[in-house]
């Protein structure tokens, strides 16, 4: 079984390593999106740089990966009676090589797209309960960051309300909530001092 479970957590791992925001920025500008605005590689500053427009095949990317990597890591250990256990193991694993890949010199995404599938793929209430958090903080500031830190923090509270009586799932949710929390600092020091900047989702550029 150990055999299997360190699978899973590579094969995560690596998955989490196929940046959508990397390669649609090589594909469309022939450029790094880490080189642009704010040098991360996730759907928003894609969207700043690129437009909206060009974005579905980021999120088709980074959730793609994201699904497949709970799906792998639930047939892994669904033979041990683990399925759900293996789903929020591949899920951490992806989200951690989402935000550190060694195969893009460990500069990364914030895991907010992929975690969002991962919720979902794991129990969809938890993925309700966090894309509800983010639009209703987004449509009411324009402020992605916000959206983000709140839906990761209702993302832990998430898995410790419905699986509390599961450690190992409960244990992984807390992990991907702290990561992505972790993942905004420079946010969340930016929003406190009133000089974080504001998103337009559906089109290009910043909000003034």
């Amino acid at each position: 079984m150990w055999f299997y479970i360190v699978f899973t957590v590579l094969i995560g791992y690596l998955l989490g390593n196929l940046n959508g925001a990397v390669c649609m920025s090589n594909l469309v500008a022939h450029e790094d999106v880490r080189d642009q605005g704010s040098g991360n590689a996730g759907l928003t500053n894609f969207i700043r740089n690129y437009g909206a427009a060009s974005s579905f095949s980021v999120i088709l990317i980074d959730g793609g990966k994201a699904a497949l990597a709970c799906l792998a890591g639930e047939a892994m250990l669904a033979p041990y009676g683990m399925p759900l256990e293996g789903m929020a193991i591949g899920g951490a694993a992806v989200m951690f090589g989402h935000d550190f890949p060694a195969l893009l010199g460990f500069k990364g995404g914030k895991g907010i797209l992929s975690g969002c599938i991962i919720a979902f793929t794991i129990d969809w209430r938890i993925g309700a309960l966090i894309l509800g958090v983010f639009l209703l903080a987004y449509l009411l500031t324009q402020y992605v960051s916000l959206g983000s830190v709140l839906a990761s923090v209702a993302f832990g509270v998430g898995f410790i309300v419905f699986h509390h009586d599961n450690l190992v799932v409960m244990l992984c949710g807390i992990f991907m909530s702290a990561l992505a929390v972790y993942m905004h600092r420079g946010n969340i020091v930016r929003l406190v001092k009133g000089n974080e900047r504001k998103t337009n989702l559906f089109g290009k550029g910043e909000k003034r």
